[in-house]
């Protein structure tokens, strides 16, 4: 079969080739964190996420802090049912989620493995936004969460960044499809349902962060939104140093301005190595 799962639509055979993402058929994991607590409130709570981290990436972001992963693509490889199985032999009473990063180059098989085997905790699907609406529709059947990255607005900036001059329209489609697709709904500060919209403010892009903003703010009903400022350049691509508090200002006062105050703020001392994990 060849490969139309996401926006690139690549069209190759993984069985025997890579494409964008550079991965194959299987699925492959470069990382199990239990309890993990790194994530917003909602996704984490008192126990922690069981988080799960993919390899590849579909975005393959020149600034990823998780390149070692989604560019050299570090992992250990399961079918599908090996998947399940892997699900299968954790206690999910210590968990409060099961955290899915980075899964979109995988959907198909996730999707499979999870319609064999659901977990007894919202599953939440930790995405960088560059969905196809046709599998998304097929997620929302498994997945309870969407915990969605709204990168980029300016085609520019998303091309010299990602190579996908599209993100913004892919993204606000996605993320429409998402919200429409899945109600808020919380359970004593835990959401089991519902729609978490991230965006990273990066280094000399305030402008298009406030865009961001405004459109989050004009086209989402009652948005839910986690504004992240915990940007830390690994030494690749143009972006090389942190937030100065005069941007991280200008979009957290922007936000505020606006009325998007349900959700999450970071505080710039996010910004730190020490919350990058290691692979």
């Amino acid at each position: 079969m060849l490969c139309s799962l996401c926006p690139r639509q690549c069209k190759i055979d993984r069985v025997n080739n890579r494409g964008f993402c550079g991965e194959g058929e299987h699925i492959r994991i470069a990382k199990v964190i239990k309890n993990f607590k790194w994530e917003e409130p909602c996704i984490s709570g008192d126990k922690g996420a069981l988080a799960i981290f993919f390899s590849g990436c579909n975005l393959r972001c020149d600034f990823c802090q998780n390149y070692e992963i989604s560019h050299i693509g570090k992992g250990e490889e399961y079918t599908v049912d090996g998947f399940v199985e892997l699900l299968k032999s954790f206690d999910f009473s210590q968990y409060q989620s099961l955290d899915l990063v980075t899964p979109t180059q995988f959907s198909l098989q996730i999707l499979l493995a999870l319609k064999q085997f659901k977990p007894p905790v919202p599953i939440v699907w930790n995405s960088n936004g560059y969905e196809s609406p046709e599998m998304i529709r097929s997620l929302a059947s498994v997945v309870d969460v969407f915990l969605v990255d709204f990168k980029f607005c300016s085609k520019e900036l998303s091309l010299k960044l990602c190579g996908a001059k599209d993100y913004f329209t892919v993204a606000t489609n996605a993320i429409k499809l998402m919200c429409k697709l899945k109600s808020s709904i919380f359970n004593d500060g835990i959401m089991g349902q519902g729609v978490l919209i991230r965006h990273l403010i990066l280094p000399g892009q305030v402008r298009d962060s406030l865009n961001i903003l405004n459109y989050i703010k004009s086209n989402i009903e009652e948005p839910f939104v986690s504004i992240m400022s915990q940007f830390t350049p690994i030494g690749r691509g143009g972006l090389n140093r942190k937030l100065t508090p005069l941007e991280y200002k200008t979009v957290m006062s922007h936000a505020k301005r606006i009325g998007l105050i349900h959700g999450y703020f970071q505080t710039l001392e996010s910004a730190d190595e020490g919350f990058v994990p290691k692979f």
